[in-house]
């Protein structure tokens, strides 16, 4: 007796959607032939340019974390590289090595939510609506 093949859908060519004949989705990207996914495309290339700029210019941004009634500062670019770091000599305590390190902290994580927040301000305008994974936005 001679096994029964399954019947199995198989994908042939470059259309996921039902091989070449005319069930699946024509070359322009939508069921009834729009040509949507040209315009798709073309807005995705923008945004992607968008976000590009967007992303030099935050690399320019910088903000000031501060601890301690300003007692410390750090300086933070748009990409969380720290470019400078201020501590008021009153602050220094060789007995107390340990607030220094604490008020250091609290001023790099204080940075680095600002850059947080000016990220999802120049972001989030251009991702609106997408739920993109990686993005974290």
């Amino acid at each position: 007796m001679a096994k029964k093949r399954k019947n199995r859908r198989t994908r042939s060519g470059g259309n996921p959607f039902g091989g070449s004949g005319g069930g699946g989705i024509p070359a322009g990207g939508s069921p009834g032939g729009g040509g949507l996914g040209g315009d798709l495309t073309a807005r995705m290339r923008k945004m992607q340019g968008d976000m590009e700029k967007a992303q030099e210019e935050l690399a320019e941004e910088v903000v000031t974390g501060t601890a301690g009634g300003g007692m410390v500062e750090v300086d933070m670019d748009g990409h969380q590289t720290v470019h400078a770091l201020r501590i008021k000599p009153e602050v220094v305590d060789p007995d107390d090595v340990e607030m220094l390190e604490d008020l250091l902290v609290a001023a790099i994580n204080d940075a680095a939510e600002k850059v947080k927040t000016l990220t999802e301000e120049r972001m989030g305008g251009l991702t609106a609506g997408l739920n993109i994974p990686g993005l974290g936005l």
